[in-house]
């Protein structure tokens, strides 16, 4: 601010110019570089694994996706309100990309905002649960304002454990119970997540909170990852070799 009032008093006055818009040219720079520090340290404490955005979003990819519905929960107003959204579907539709974009919107307009992945998540709980540090792990998920929890169902083949559930439910019901939202992507039906976290009372308990006031939107379409590959190892067609001959 020193560095911008030397600027000015060296320019000079300008015509027309008022005290307030003398103010604002020393103010504005600083109030903007504050407001992008900010952003950026809740973009680094969020963990996202990869920045996605819905610029960077292929609607075209999935047209059974309601696109005008996206673009109005990045308004985030469903975050003013303390909604969820379950992003549901399989595998490569695109529900971590939306979910990560809206928890880029989040701390973008001042929220701050935790990504993990349902292993991950339990992982740390349970750990917690072992070490007598149970209390800090479940605020670790309570706390922020956004909770994205992504690829719930994906990892089920490689961690078989009890009380997955019951680990869960204390971190989603003060979350409900303080209108915090969370944005969850699954790739399993909601109806199968007690067979994934082994415990069907404490999953219809969770189920019941994050739908209370959801936003569900299911995905049905084709990954894109396979649409990928199937570019990436299609080879055109050698062209004709040239007729010789009348």
């Amino acid at each position: 601010m020193a560095a911008a009032l030397d600027e000015e008093l060296a320019a000079g006055p300008r015509a027309d110019d008022t005290r307030l818009a003398f103010l604002w040219r020393l103010l504005e720079p600083q109030l903007r570089a504050r407001r992008e520090r900010s952003v950026e340290r809740r973009l680094r404490d969020a963990h996202f694994p990869a920045t996605k955005t819905l610029e960077g979003f292929d609607f075209s990819f999935q047209p059974t996706l309601d696109r005008d519905r996206i673009m109005e929960l990045a308004a985030l107003d469903f975050v003013r309100r303390g909604e969820n959204v379950l992003f549901g579907g399989m595998s490569g539709t695109g529900k971590s990309h939306l979910a990560i974009a809206l928890g880029h919107a989040a701390c973008a307009g001042g929220f701050a905002t935790l990504y993990t992945t349902s292993a991950e998540m339990l992982e740390r709980l349970h750990s917690g649960q072992a070490t007598g540090g149970l209390a800090v792990e479940v605020s670790r998920y309570t706390k922020p304002a956004v909770l994205v929890i992504d690829e719930v169902g994906l990892d089920q083949p490689e961690r078989e454990r009890g009380r997955d559930g019951q680990l869960m439910y204390k971190a989603i019901a003060p979350r409900y119970s303080k209108q915090r939202t969370t944005i969850v992507t699954s790739n399993i039906r909601w109806e199968d997540w007690g067979s994934y976290l082994g415990d069907d009372v404490s999953t219809v308990a969770i189920i019941d909170r994050l739908i209370h006031r959801g936003h569900l939107v299911n995905i049905e379409g084709p990954s894109w990852r396979a649409h990928e590959h199937e570019k990436l190892n299609t080879r055109p067609a050698p062209p004709a070799a040239p007729q010789v001959g009348p």
